[in-house]
């Protein structure tokens, strides 16, 4: 991949499902589990970042793949492992892939933070997608942001 056309994307997981649908990932389970997932896309290459927020970090080439395409394949290989977990298969699991590109200044110097520029992606698993995006006000919060710069994407499982 030409360093060039190197996109840099973070994800972080967000786990708010009750009942014991599907168990809680650890942030090293879900890190693998896309890491190995997403290897087989010769244009994507996945490592683990050490920050408090962000769980892995995805370099792709914007010339191949957008940001949406890329959320999409994350949330198929998240719902293709949580369909054969789910313990109760007529309760309700959505998996959202909510991005934006970051456009505050940086107050980090840590390489494991977002930097101007990239994109950053919350993976939440919710027993209600409709619930959680009301919960963070993300109607109110996205109407302000360009649509070329930010995305909410959902997968029910």
């Amino acid at each position: 991949m030409d360093k060039y056309q190197k996109e840099r994307m973070l994800l972080s997981h967000n786990f708010d499902v009750q009942d014991n649908l599907v168990p809680k990932l650890s942030r090293e389970d879900f890190a693998l589990y896309l890491i190995d997932e997403l290897s087989t896309y010769t244009d994507i290459n996945c490592s683990k970042v050490n920050n408090h927020h962000w769980i892995l970090e995805i370099l792709f080439d914007k010339h191949q793949r957008s940001p949406i395409s890329l959320g999409i394949l994350c949330l198929q290989a998240l719902a293709a492992r949580r369909k054969v977990q789910k313990v109760n298969h007529s309760n309700r699991l959505d998996i959202l892939a909510l991005g934006g590109i970051k456009t505050t200044p940086v107050i980090s110097i840590s390489s494991t933070s977002l930097k101007l520029g990239e994109w950053g992606v919350d993976i939440v698993e919710t027993n209600s997608a409709e619930k959680f995006l009301k919960s963070i006000d993300w109607e109110v919060n996205s109407t302000s942001k360009p649509p070329d710069s930010i995305f909410s994407l959902e997968l029910q499982v």
